[in-house]
């Protein structure tokens, strides 16, 4: 059996993309999959079916004493091959330090140096989804061993139905909601990871979107340090909205796989939801490296509806995205999953 190693330590959204590359190698190939992630992302490892082992990392700021541990950690599991799907100089030395025989990565940058076995791919253009690049980083690996892939299918993530049932009349109750009606989740945080839509935007939707499916029932999502925030779109919505909050993120993937639809913007929410397969609405600047294409989420076909600024406004100008428009696009679309 392969003992392979996978590394994605960093956002929570990308490592979520990375999920149809975690599955296209376990199904593939037998192998011992670990994954290498930061602490923040942990649970979320430890959830993804593929992934048999974790390791975490403390970080590029951590005390050397925790560097060394690490590499110890890898050295000591004896690897035969890792898959940088984030590659930079840290990463790429560490794997080098760590004496694995088969290194692979993007062909890019100067950490390329590291690694024995490169892949071209230019992601710095953005010409196709970030998901697409890892899955062709897994392909490259598994046809030079001339191993048949076994390509992956969503959803990536999913929970057994009688606990989730139970999960979700628990939060009813909680949040003074039906567990029988349609929800609707709108996440108004982003964490840093791109340019959002305002308080202001979110409320006009939510209004819209509140008269347009009165059976569905809407429900603000916050992360942590985010409360206030949704409690600021709450207060600007003329009709109660409860918060939900506080959650340890395996139940608030658990939450998010109640929804029937999820709002958010380029965040890590909005990809965990894509990965449920939850339908998703998403919002995106049109800089290059950010664009409703290189983000796009793991929805299967359909289920996953994108919106950006119009291509003569600023590309990270998320002020000109007209509320009134996406609510009358939604709509239809929306319709099976609220009504």
């Amino acid at each position: 059996m392969k003992r392979v190693l996978v590394i994605r330590n960093d956002k929570i959204g990308d490592f979520m993309l990375a999920w149809p590359a975690f599955a296209l190698l376990k199904g593939s190939l037998d192998c011992e999959l670990t994954a290498l992630v930061p602490a923040y992302t942990q649970a979320l490892a430890e959830l993804c079916p593929a992934i048999d082992r974790v390791i975490l990392d403390p970080g590029k700021d951590a005390e050397p004493a925790f560097q060394t541990d690490l590499l110890n950690q890898l050295k000591s599991r004896r690897f035969d091959v890792v898959i940088c799907l984030f590659s930079n100089f840290r990463n790429g030395k560490l794997v080098w330090q760590a004496g694995i025989p088969e290194r692979w990565a993007p062909a890019t940058k100067l950490a390329q140096l590291f690694y024995n076995h490169r892949v071209r791919q230019r992601r710095s253009r953005s010409e196709k989804p970030e998901y697409e690049y890892n899955l062709d980083l897994v392909r490259a690996y598994l046809q030079a061993g001339r191993i048949a892939p076994l390509e992956p299918r969503s959803p990536y993530l999913s929970f057994n139905a009688e606990e989730q049932a139970a999960f979700r009349s628990k939060q009813a109750q909680s949040l003074g909601i039906s567990a029988e009606r349609p929800w609707l989740l709108v996440h108004a945080g982003s964490g840093g990871s791109a340019n959002n839509l305002s308080v202001q935007q979110y409320a006009e939707l939510l209004g819209q979107l509140g008269r347009d499916f009165p059976e569905a029932q809407p429900i603000l999502t916050a992360g942590p340090g985010e409360q206030a925030l949704a409690e600021q779109v709450a207060a600007q919505v003329k009709a109660p909205i409860p918060v939900a909050h506080g959650l340890a993120l395996p139940d608030f993937c658990r939450l998010l796989a109640c929804g029937q639809l999820f709002v958010a913007g380029s965040t890590g929410p909005l990809h965990i939801a894509a990965a449920l397969d939850v339908p998703t609405v998403g919002f995106f600047p049109l800089r290059r490296s950010a664009t409703p294409l290189r983000w796009r989420p793991l929805n299967s076909e359909g289920r996953h509806l994108a919106f950006h600024p119009p291509a003569n406004s600023e590309l990270e100008d998320m002020g000109q995205i007209d509320m009134a428009e996406v609510a009358g696009k939604v709509r239809g679309w929306a319709a099976p999953y609220l009504s």
